[in-house]
């Protein structure tokens, strides 16, 4: 018999198919902390080896045996949908498992502070005693992971990126520790605004890139740019460890007087659709597609729409508990949400996350805050509209209050039920998650309040549901997979020189010129500059830290001289430049009032001067509380001054001073304001939403044109202001300045004149 010689070149191949055909289809490589996997064709892994957590080897791919049973579960399948891994691990979690899921954390900086709101220890000591790093864990972060089961944490402040990133990795091996793996899914409110006194440097990096705030970028009416913002503010984020933004705030901003008002994207209900759409489609894509490792989950809010309170009234605090309704309009509060946030352009659909405002919607359903009131939650939010995206309360709704403007608790509505009772009334009404809540208790109080009124298996199906919810929102962005960071990495991203520079452009595109009288600006030659310093009265904030009275430069000086000669005599400049903010006409509500018989209630003025609120409504639309004994929060007829008083005094006394020579006013705008106090004495007039001075410099040097409109309106006076209806954008009377220019919605002037555009004609 005759045998063919074999063909050695075949046999090789043949040979070396069988061995590739066994062969691991991944690779590892030890990083600084952790160790990365990566799968061919397949995701990428990290974990800690002190974590416990080892790999498995399936079909030649590497997953972590994250709950370490030494079998690859279906929630551990980086193969499988987030929706198959999220229903997979909810069915096999605990009660305890599921509450710690359902809590999102307090405020937590990067280290901890060591006294006051926010303070943490660190093996039982404040930090500067302790020895630890900036980027340990504290104790009370070590006891909500552990005893509480926590997963979803909210920072602050950070020292640095690379130790916000060393934090992060420190927090997801901790937690790849205990029971199922699940990693940590940090959140952070935004981050991303301006140091007005920083120089910009084309070649120079920062903390974080600079942008103006949202209502900035809706200046510019250009939904492109506000998806550039997402886009790259999400990666920033992912390298810092943040993985859910509790952004945007897309609440109708129809209420002028309130006091988030610059946390919003304007009044218009259509320019706050494509802007929401925009910022959403940004955060969560990655690289413009589907969620990946660049993704963060966007938490819209606040659902129905914060923005109509009352007298602009703020609903953090009692005295600003109600949301009202006067021209009907529900429907353009919920537009941004429901045809902006919720259907995207991108293959993410729709936000991950909704967060209610504190706020009673008054006329809709029970008279309870939005976060316990069912109507609006389940049979319209999920009902009507379909959404099945995890809803988080704001923070601190089921926690006590004492007083009507104490900064405590917010439990508008349900003030005498007790805080397991608040948790079991929200979960009722179709919530998931309680903003603020590090303890797992109250939740599983309100677990057994469900299983005497509906028995265990409706509750435990009520739980998982939820827990399905919040687990896919950490599985879409890749946590279960490698939730760790390369800290040198993390330094390179962040406020990269790319990204400083995408946000600095934004900024002139924000600034908005409203007066430009006999075309003085743009100063084109180096002119000898007088720039008065800015008196600021003494203020506490919310949490009642005090700031005392200062009289300082509005501007860096040292950045003003780059552009122009500074001069201290105004006798001796050719021009003045002033810088101010818009008035500060209070929350709403004084102790003194009450003290002297009143209800309490006095008016928000959106003009520097003494205000009396003779066109206030007699009798308020809502009100009530146990905190009081009357429901009648009316303040017609009572008489305020705002804070910043003295902005005016020294718009119009350096008006005195430079005779005619022109009077350049930079404001600073956090709502609309009353211009008719100041306009005649300023030549030009310029606005901003938050800036760095250098971009307002190149702006009035002319290496730089401004193209913003205004998204919103500035009203004529404060009657039109008091005879608006809160829920109703774009009706009141605009002011006309002395050049016949109207102050309205979409309204800007660029060099040549009134800008009239494609953006004009689209939303005005």
């Amino acid at each position: 018999m005759h045998f063919k010689k074999p063909n050695s070149a075949l046999t090789v191949l043949i040979i070396s198919l069988l061995l590739g055909s066994c062969a691991e289809k991944f690779t590892s490589a030890q990083k600084e902390g952790f160790v990365q996997v990566s799968n061919t064709d397949g995701s990428t892994l990290g974990y800690n080896h002190e974590s416990g957590v080892k790999l498995l080897t399936v079909d030649r791919y590497a997953f972590k045996d994250l709950n370490k049973n030494g079998e690859l579960d279906a929630y551990e399948d980086w193969r499988l949908s987030a929706d198959e891994r999220a229903k997979d691990l909810a069915s096999k979690l605990s009660l305890e498992d599921i509450g710690g899921l359902m809590l999102y954390s307090s405020h937590q900086s990067i280290p901890g502070s060591s006294r006051g709101f926010g303070s943490s220890t660190y093996d039982g000591k404040a930090f500067p005693e302790s020895g630890a790093n900036a980027s340990d864990l504290s104790d009370e972060q070590k006891a909500f992971l552990t005893d509480d089961h926590l997963r979803h944490v909210l920072i602050t402040r950070v020292e640095t990126p690379a130790i916000a990133a060393q934090w992060n990795n420190n927090a997801q091996s901790f937690a790849e520790g205990l029971d199922f793996g699940i990693p940590v899914n940090t959140s952070s409110d935004p981050r991303h605004g301006t140091d007005s006194y920083a120089e910009f440097n084309a070649g120079a990096g920062g903390a974080i890139s600079m942008w103006p705030g949202t209502l900035g970028i809706a200046a510019a009416f250009d939904p492109a740019l506000m998806q550039e913002f997402g886009e790259i503010a999400s990666i920033e984020y992912r390298a810092l460890g943040i993985a859910t933004a509790l952004s945007p705030q897309i609440d109708l901003a129809t209420e002028p007087r309130w006091s988030r008002f610059d946390g919003t994207m304007g009044e218009d209900p259509d320019l706050a659709t494509d802007l929401a759409r925009a910022y959403v489609d940004g955060f969560q894509s990655t690289d413009g597609g589907d969620w990946g490792f660049e993704s963060v989950n966007a938490m819209v809010k606040h659902w129905p729409g914060g923005g109509p309170e009352e007298g602009g009234r703020d609903g953090h605090f009692g005295y600003g508990a109600y949301a009202v309704y006067p021209g009907k309009n529900l429907k353009d509060h919920t537009q941004p949400f429901t045809e902006g946030a919720f259907k995207l352009k991108g293959p993410t659909k729709m936000a991950s996350a909704v967060m209610p405002y504190y706020t009673i919607s008054t006329g809709e359903g029970e008279a309870v805050a939005n976060g316990y009131n069912k109507y609006l939650i389940t049979d319209v939010l999920r009902g009507e509209y379909g959404y099945e995206g995890v809803l988080c309360t704001d923070w601190g709704i089921t926690r006590d209050v004492s007083s009507i403007d104490k900064f405590e608790g917010k439990p508008w509505g349900v003030e005498t039920l007790t805080e397991a009772e608040r948790h079991y009334k929200a979960i009722d009404a179709g919530m998931d998650q309680f903003g603020g809540n590090n303890a797992m208790g109250p939740v599983l109080d309100a677990y057994k309040m469900g299983v005497t009124e509906h028995g265990e298996e409706y509750m435990r199906k009520r739980f998982e549901m939820s827990a399905v919810r919040l687990l896919k929102n950490i599985f879409r962005v890749g946590l279960f997979e490698n939730p760790y960071l390369d800290v040198a990495e993390t330094d390179k991203i962040v406020g990269n020189p790319e990204y400083m520079q995408a946000g600095y452009e934004a900024q002139l595109k924000s600034i908005v010129l409203l007066k430009n009288q006999q075309k003085i600006l743009p100063l084109k030659e180096k002119q000898k500059v007088y720039v008065p310093q800015r008196y600021i009265a003494p203020s506490a904030n919310w949490w009642g830290i005090v700031s005392p009275e200062k009289i300082e430069s509005p501007f860096n000086m040292e950045i003003i001289s780059n552009y122009f000669e500074v001069v201290d005599d105004p006798k001796q400049a050719d021009f003045a430049l002033v810088g101010i903010e818009s008035p500060d006409g209070g929350v709403g509500y004084n102790q003194e009032d009450l003290k002297k018989g009143g209800n309490g209630y006095v008016p928000i003025s959106l003009q520097y001067g003494t205000y009396t609120a003779t066109d206030a409504r007699e009798t308020s639309l809502a009100g009530g509380s146990p905190l009081e004994s009357f429901t009648n929060r009316t303040y017609k007829g009572k008489t305020v001054t705002a804070n910043n008083t003295t902005d005016l005094k020294l718009v119009n006394e350096t008006k005195a001073k430079m005779g005619n020579k022109p009077v350049i006013v930079v404001v600073h705008v956090s709502k609309p304001m009353i211009f008719s106090e100041i306009e005649k004495n300023a030549s030009a007039i310029l606005v901003h939403m938050g800036v760095q001075d250098q971009a307002l410099m190149e702006m009035i040097s002319g290496k730089a044109e401004p193209s913003a409109l205004l998204p919103f309106q500035m009203p004529a006076d404060m009657r039109t202001v008091e005879l608006q209806f809160e829920d109703v954008p774009r009706d009141m009377k605009a002011y006309v300045d002395s050049e016949g220019n109207t102050y309205d919605f979409a309204f800007g002037l660029n060099w040549k004149g009134t800008i009239e555009d494609e953006r004009v004609k689209n939303y005005r």
